[in-house]
């Protein structure tokens, strides 16, 4: 079965060295990569030299036939894919719009790995959304490959729960090698099909009354509100990190706050306020609520920070190079 895979970022890569791995194992003679499709090269740094994308790096290891078009509209373009007469196309965080042109040259379909339990969070960031949400769960999702915005017709699911020191980057890393298990048990199930039978796998329509769209981050979201409840800030702390990280003013700069947890304490003071010390920093946040005519916040656990131009710090290290004092506020 001939394969062209289609992905850019490092979510991608475990689906494609799965796929490599199975290649090479002459058991059954089930996959040929025949092209890997990935964007162009894109600068990044601070020299901001042109840079292959982790999926481009792992292809020519393997040497393995890249493509790099801007585009798949032009008929030159289409030309080329069509020529290597593959079966099958898988998709993982591509990030470049597939004309149905393409998606029709396919004889056993078009499938992607996509990083939420389907028809939850289609879009572009469903990693941040669901943990933003609160979402207790989440997971990855095979899906057909259809023009509208992962409306595909789901192929199989694989649940993860969400814990409440995951981020962003580790659920990321956690739905990738899943993403990759999962697409690497669909191409077998999809290999041992009669080609002269419809060729492609079983599926089921996603419920459209149950939609919900992980719409891409504004950076304006990344700045923490200290009204909100500890619970609340924790989820923003978690969801953007690695990236844009959730941002507080201390002392008139901006701080990138990069993990936080929340505390069994409560506490009079006022939102943003720092009540303790030690290897953690404790603040005051959450909306005032009057316990016996008493108001009482919530607390919140700031376990990693970071100052402009500094580098990432445990609470501790931060506490005693900025000598951080009880009373000084984050805003």
């Amino acid at each position: 079965m001939k394969i062209i895979f289609a992905g850019t970022p490092e979510f991608a890569v475990p689906a494609l060295q799965a796929l490599i791995d199975h290649s090479h194992q002459k058991i059954n003679g089930l996959f040929e990569i025949v092209l890997v499709l990935t964007q162009p090269d894109r600068p990044a740094g601070r020299g901001m030299k042109l840079h292959a994308s982790p999926v481009k790096q792992l292809a020519l290891q393997h040497n393995l036939n890249v493509f790099q078009p801007e585009s798949l509209k032009p008929a030159e373009v289409q030309l080329q894919i069509a020529a290597t007469g593959a079966d099958v196309l898988i998709v993982a965080a591509y990030g470049l719009i597939i004309p149905t042109a393409v998606l029709n040259m396919f004889p056993k379909g078009s499938y992607n790995i996509h990083a939420s339990l389907l028809p939850r969070w289609r879009g572009a960031a469903p990693i941040h959304r669901s943990i933003l949400a609160g979402d207790t769960e989440t997971g990855v999702t095979i899906m057909e490959v259809v023009p509208a915005l992962d409306a595909g017709n789901m192929i199989s699911k694989s649940v993860v729960k969400i814990t409440d020191a995951d981020t962003t980057q580790t659920l990321h890393d956690k739905l990738s090698q899943q993403g990759a298990d999962l697409m690497l048990q669909a191409m077998r199930d999809l290999s041992q099909l009669n080609f002269e039978s419809s060729g492609t796998l079983p599926s089921e329509p996603q419920d459209e009354s149950l939609v919900t769209y992980a719409h891409k981050l504004e950076k304006a979201e990344a700045a923490i509100d200290w009204q909100k409840s500890a619970v609340e800030i924790s989820r923003q702390v978690r969801a953007f990190n690695p990236f844009p990280v959730a941002t507080a003013q201390f002392r008139g700069e901006t701080c990138r706050i990069w993990f936080a947890t929340v505390s069994a304490q409560k506490t009079h003071a006022k939102a943003g306020e720092i009540i303790g010390l030690g290897a953690n920093i404790h603040a005051a946040c959450g909306d005032a609520v009057l316990n016996q005519g008493v108001i009482e916040r919530d607390v919140i656990e700031i376990v990693e920070l970071q100052m402009p131009g500094g580098k990432r710090q445990t609470a501790a290290q931060f506490i005693q190079g900025q000598h951080v004092k009880v009373g000084e506020f984050f805003g």
